[in-house]
């Protein structure tokens, strides 16, 4: 989700993978795990906000996680005032938040663990596909984020292109399609209510860091910095 706690004062575009012909994982049939990002593998922060901080905008991004966490506007609201905050925003930037950003440790090597077992990672966030698709580097085998114009801007952002929790299911249903898995098979991991659709329709399911609202409805529950520890609460579930 885009909101979250932030600790400081923090289309969707599919990547194509050639699958191993749906290998079976080492504990049986394979299995999905589907990472949200704000809050969730960044800790207290969220990628518009790292975006704009680059910029000097932080404290206009805080506000509008703010907003949309208290429901005073809605995704395809906040994409565009994000949008009209980052109109001299470029790929350096965007890197430079990547790479200064606040990631739980380990994320790496989780994610070439769920490889090495004959899983499948991917990362779907409500956040710009062209930060979230950076993940792609670090193991994950697919990424989804709200579709945002290339940068730097020179056309509109388009609200079908905006994700919504909803979104998140659909997205699921389609990366389990493409690995040859159900539903039955996906690890969910969120912090927020943008994951509730998306922990509804799985077994299994971890928040993260999470609000009241999302521990409550979820199989286990993690409160740390480190990804590995989380993944450990259900690295041999079945």
């Amino acid at each position: 989700m885009f909101h979250v706690k932030h600790r400081r004062t923090a289309t969707v575009r599919w990547q194509p993978l050639k699958p191993d012909k749906h290998p079976v994982s080492l504990g049986g049939m394979a299995r999905l795990h589907l990472f949200d990002l704000d809050g969730t593998l960044l800790h207290g922060s969220t990628a518009p906000v790292e975006i704009s901080r680059q910029l000097g905008l932080e404290a206009e991004a805080v506000a509008l996680d703010q907003a949309i966490g208290a429901g005073l506007i809605g995704p395809p609201e906040y994409a565009a005032e994000v949008y009209t905050l980052w109109a001299e925003l470029t790929e350096a930037h965007v890197t430079a938040a990547f790479e200064s950003a606040p990631w739980l440790a380990r994320i790496r090597e989780v994610w070439a663990e769920i490889r090495s077992d004959g899983d499948y990672c991917a990362v779907v966030s409500l956040s710009p596909s062209f930060f979230v698709e950076k993940l792609i580097g670090w193991g994950a085998h697919a990424a989804y984020g709200s579709r945002f114009p290339a940068l730097p801007f020179t056309e509109p952002v388009d609200p079908a292109g905006v994700l919504s929790a909803a979104a998140k299911v659909r997205i699921a249903d389609r990366l389990c399609e493409q690995f040859g898995v159900t539903r039955t098979d996906c690890i969910a991991y969120g912090d927020s209510l943008s994951d509730k659709d998306l922990f509804g329709a799985v077994p299994i399911s971890v928040a993260i860091n999470a609000n009241s609202h999302l521990a409550g409805i979820s199989t286990h529950a993690y409160m740390g910095l480190d990804l590995w520890e989380a993944y450990e609460l259900v690295r041999h579930a079945r």
